[in-house]
């Protein structure tokens, strides 16, 4: 596959990484900010020009696309997916991509904000990573390779696909959706529309991962009403919200805590707190890879609100359990292939492969409980969601070439089911 474009792939990332489309929890539209729909009409040029099939930007700012079989229409249809969007933690504004051509090793100091370094002391992984053209960002924004590298990668397959028939695969769907990083991917996708056997997202870090299991995920609002009036009449007659808040939040174990725990340990995790007072609303994220464990983290909230509540007498305190989303393994053993083919596409290649669990979720998880089972492949992503992120363009190149196979291996199920 020599004739990957690898120029025209970094040309795309850099393209992309200039885009804000920081998504934001707090906006009343969909997609949650316009940039997401300013970079859908970027790509959606891009897949016009490149001759794909059927390319929509919807209403909603979710784009499709097809590659057509050329192996006959019996091949089951596989689609892949990324999100236009990225994450609010840190701003996506004004982003200036740094490019290290053959990299030598070493910590990697970032040029827009002296105090900021990438130390291999902090990111081991830059040691496998030697020789590679690494991305970063200048220190001042996050990068964006979450998950523009997807993006970059799907749209660098394609074209190289459209451009060199020889290569065979079934129909291809391409998905982009918005607003991934704030929980709301897929929330106007139509899987019945998709119409595919398999999905992939291409959303994972590093590379040689396929990731076949996340978190179940489930979030809590916490409302706490308090009684408010002049401090210097307070007597007997104040209800303060932020104490009584305060207290709930410290007597969710630190053992249960993001800080505290791992591998496929869950935890509670307030994140947010605002208010005053005569009100303070919690927000809460409830995450286990025991799906049955988020009941019993709400069990648990819920007691501690009425411990506290009776502490304060005069609040009042909810607890308001979300959906989120549920563990990828679960809907992915509808159809063992859609992993083993996976695997086998890395093997093919001589490349080193593992499965791994994500203490977080993807678009795949929500696809794949509507019944479109979505393992997450590596996309060259790391240090996501921080000033300090890079990505290797050389293992986009290598995403790149698992994906080509990875279609080939489909198409070969023709040749079983006919």
């Amino acid at each position: 596959m020599e004739d990957l474009n690898r120029g025209r792939l970094l040309e795309r990332f850099l393209r992309y990484v200039k885009v804000d489309t920081t998504a934001s929890a707090n906006s009343t539209t969909y997609p949650s900010t316009p940039g997401q729909r300013n970079l859908g009409k970027i790509v959606l040029e891009e897949l016009l020009t490149m001759g794909a099939s059927n390319a929509e930007l919807d209403e909603h700012g979710i784009l499709t696309a097809t590659l057509p079989s050329n192996v006959g229409a019996d091949a089951p249809v596989v689609a892949f997916n990324s999100h236009f969007d990225t994450s609010p933690e840190t701003t996506g504004k004004d982003v200036r991509p740094q490019v290290i051509e053959n990299y030598g090793g070493g910590d990697i100091p970032l040029s827009g904000d002296p105090s900021k370094c990438i130390k291999v002391s902090e990111c081991p992984e830059l040691d496998g990573v030697v020789g590679d053209t690494l991305i970063t960002t200048d220190g001042t924004t996050l990068l964006g390779g979450d998950d523009k590298a997807g993006i970059a990668i799907i749209m660098e397959t394609a074209n190289f696909l459209l451009e060199n028939p020889s290569y065979p695969h079934g129909e291809i769907k391409l998905l982009f959706t918005c607003d991934e990083e704030i929980g709301h991917g897929i929330d106007h996708v139509d899987v019945a529309e998709i119409n595919a056997s398999a999905c992939y997202t291409l959303d994972g870090g590093g590379k040689g991962i396929v990731d076949v299991e996340t978190f179940s995920a489930d979030a809590a609002v916490v409302t706490v009403d308090g009684v408010n009036i002049h401090p210097s009449i307070g007597k007997d007659r104040m209800v303060n919200a932020l104490r009584a808040a305060c207290e709930l939040v410290s007597r969710l174990p630190m053992s249960q805590s993001p800080e505290r725990t791992d591998g496929r340990e869950g935890f509670l995790h307030p994140y947010v707190i605002g208010g005053g007072v005569d009100k303070v609303t919690i927000d809460i994220l409830l995450r286990s890879f025991d799906t049955h464990e988020l009941t019993l983290f709400a069990e648990q909230l819920n007691t501690v609100a009425l411990d506290v509540q009776a502490n304060h007498p005069g609040s009042k305190i909810s607890v308001d359990i979300l959906r989120q989303y549920r563990n990828l393994a679960d809907g992915l053993r509808q159809d063992p292939r859609v992993v083993e083919f996976a695997i086998q596409a890395h093997k093919n290649l001589n490349l080193d492969v593992e499965t791994a669990i994500i203490r977080g979720g993807t678009d795949g998880s929500g696809l794949t409980e509507k019944g479109l089972p979505t393992p997450n492949l590596s996309s060259g992503q790391h240090n996501i969601h921080s000033p300090l992120e890079w990505a290797s363009l050389n293992e986009m190149l290598q995403a790149c070439r698992v994906v080509i196979e990875l279609v080939a291996i489909w198409a070969k199920e023709t040749e079983k089911n006919s």
